[in-house]
């Protein structure tokens, strides 16, 4: 979507730049002057998370993504806290039928994944695995549901779709503490804020080395190795990808995935 058609966009909801800054997340200056023209070269990222505020279909998946959580701690008054005071504690206290995660003190609800999409994590995962386990590796391969302390404090508890970690010391207590060196999403409609601009930022300040970013919809792969400043290189699908971690020698094939997203809707 060019600033062009995001300007209509916002004319046609109606929509203020304070509006906008709330939803996205971007400062309220900085989308002033991306629609004044005044930044003439915007970040990917920030193009990103203003695009997807202004698709008619993701708003109200967004609203709801970012909605205030509603369960307490069973030791709590629910009213007492608010999201961004929730902590590690509030999280394992929530029953196991839910599925959350916790990021800077907010808890973000986390929808059950769909057939399709368990299906295209699932087969990534058994490439990654087939790999180190034919190649005697030392790192592991993990798939969610897995409880991450991403930042080793009380008030970050993520569930990647996929991990790869190098230090076993890292596991503890039956999750991991600490940063991954690889994590991969798989894109939902619900989830595509989180995925893009929050966890993004979260994963690379942790100290994750590469993070993979898959839309099924738009069959489409985004490849940011922090190690390398190597930052939003797409790929669509269409031929095997590296991981770079592995200096390229594991490949990634898609052949299945591709036809796999072509049936989603």
């Amino acid at each position: 979507m060019t600033i062009e058609e995001m300007k209509q966009q916002k004319l046609q909801k109606g929509y203020s730049y304070a509006q906008i800054s709330d939803l996205s997340g971007v400062p309220l200056g900085t989308v002033q002057k991306i629609f004044s023209g005044e930044t003439e070269h915007p970040r990917y990222a920030t193009l990103q998370a203003l695009e997807q505020v202004l698709k008619q279909q993701d708003t109200d998946r967004m609203l709801n993504d970012s909605a205030e959580f509603s369960y307490g701690s069973p030791h709590e008054n629910k009213q007492d806290k608010k999201q961004g005071d929730y902590t590690t504690a509030d999280y394992f206290a929530i029953p196991d039928d839910m599925r959350v995660e916790l990021i800077d003190g907010v808890i973000y609800d986390v929808e059950t994944p769909t057939f399709d999409h368990q299906k295209i994590v699932g087969e990534i995962y058994r490439q990654i695995a087939n790999y180190i386990l034919d190649n005697n590796g030392q790192c592991e391969a993990g798939i969610s549901p897995i409880d991450v302390q991403l930042d080793c404090d009380d008030r970050t508890m993520v569930q990647p779709d996929i991990l790869i970690l190098c230090n076993r010391e890292k596991i503890q207590n039956g999750r991991v503490f600490g940063a991954p060196d690889f994590v991969l999403e798989v894109i939902a409609p619900s989830t595509k804020r989180k995925d893009y601009f929050k966890k993004l930022e979260k994963y690379e300040n942790a100290g994750v080395r590469e993070y993979w970013i898959l839309d099924p919809y738009k069959k489409q792969l985004l490849v940011f190795f922090f190690e390398r400043d190597i930052y939003a290189k797409t790929y669509d699908l269409t031929q095997p990808v590296p991981i770079h971690i592995y200096d390229g020698k594991l490949e990634i094939s898609f052949d299945h995935i591709l036809k796999w997203c072509s049936q989603m809707s």
